[in-house]
């Protein structure tokens, strides 16, 4: 085992991000509270070079744990996104044959290589574009990989990337010839973590046998320690922006105002909780709950008052119910309640 796999270690202290992070790395702080086993998780993949597979309800933070690891430690962060239609080699690279043909034709007739592009119709490597995989395949340190929604695409195609995560770290471009021996190998193995939400039921057993397994709970006990790294983030973005994050003027709408008061938090906090036990049929994640902290916050220019904040009240609801159902059902308990107050 390489030396270098003991070199990154995540301990979800952002302060941690290196001076000279990799150009790929992540910009933007990402505001991630892991819990300690979580953290334990993310290091044996790093350590084993396991894809690490997180599984939970959505908005529970699967997605943005990736970004986390790859700011904290600066390495450079590929994220790929499944679709139903997704093929595995879509992650590793895309020939683009029509580009050639179309270059070819215009070199015949013009005798000129396209005008501002560095690509060659004789070259077939200059039409070659390189997915998720491939980009973390030639980096020059360790990429953390974003596979996410894995359980969107097709039953073989978990068990068509174990082809290429594991043992020789290798993948084949027949297009250019880049077969055998000249096949493109990693330069060093990326730290690949896999979202699922189960939507087509279990992955096949033999990628669950390759994969560190951990199920991502709702952070309902530590929505205070979210919330101050969300207040935290302010000025790195601000700075990131050209902004001025002292000023409250320019605050991006995205941003919880440092001045936030305890007792919006609180009671926001309580309220949420309230609501996430009503039976709803999509219940709201962290993210939504960010954003609906943000509305009582600034949203019309005053925050909202934090003694008529309740569950019958529950301002900007459009933040927090996303289906018709949970929509009707909160709507139905407001003028139950309203007819019983008379």
């Amino acid at each position: 085992m390489s030396p270098q796999q003991y070199d990154y270690h995540f301990e979800g202290n952002p302060d941690r991000r290196p001076e000279n992070p990799h150009p790929d790395s992540p910009s933007r702080l990402e505001p991630y509270v892991a819990a300690d086993d979580l953290k334990t998780a993310v290091n044996l993949a790093i350590y084993l070079r396991r894809p690490l597979l997180l599984e939970g309800e959505a908005g529970c933070g699967k997605t943005r744990l990736a970004v986390a690891v790859a700011y904290e430690l600066g390495l450079p962060f590929y994220r790929w996104d499944i679709r139903s239609t997704t093929r595995a080699k879509e992650g590793l690279y895309e020939y683009d044959a029509i580009l050639r043909l179309h270059d070819v034709q215009i070199y015949d007739k013009t005798k000129k290589l396209p005008e501002g592009e560095k690509r060659n119709p004789q070259n077939p490597r200059d039409y070659i574009r390189f997915g998720a995989i491939g980009n973390a395949f030639k980096a020059d340190r360790p990429a953390v990989v974003l596979i996410d929604e894995i359980d969107k695409a097709e039953l073989d195609f978990p068990n068509d990337l174990l082809a290429v995560l594991d043992n020789p770290w290798e993948f084949e471009i027949q297009e250019t010839g880049q077969v055998g021996r000249q096949a493109i190998k990693a330069n060093h193995r990326p730290i690949v973590i896999v979202t699922s939400n189960k939507e087509k039921g279990n992955l096949p057993a033999p990628f669950l046998r390759r994969c560190i397994y951990y199920y991502v709970k709702f952070p309902q006990d530590r929505l205070q320690e979210i919330v101050a790294a969300h207040k935290k983030r302010q000025p790195a973005d601000a700075q990131a922006d050209g902004e001025t994050p002292s000023s409250p003027s320019t605050q991006l709408p995205t941003q919880l105002p440092t001045e936030l008061s305890t007792q919006l938090i609180d009671r926001a906090i309580d309220v949420f909780l309230q609501l996430r036990e009503q039976g709803l049929v999509k219940r709201p994640g962290t993210s939504e709950f960010i954003d609906w902290l943000q509305a009582l916050a600034c949203f019309g220019g005053q925050p909202f008052p934090a003694e008529q904040l309740t569950l019958e009240t529950l301002p900007y609801r459009e933040l927090l119910l996303k289906l018709r159902q949970d929509w009707q059902q909160e709507f139905a308990a407001e003028e139950i309640a309203a007819e019983e107050t008379g």
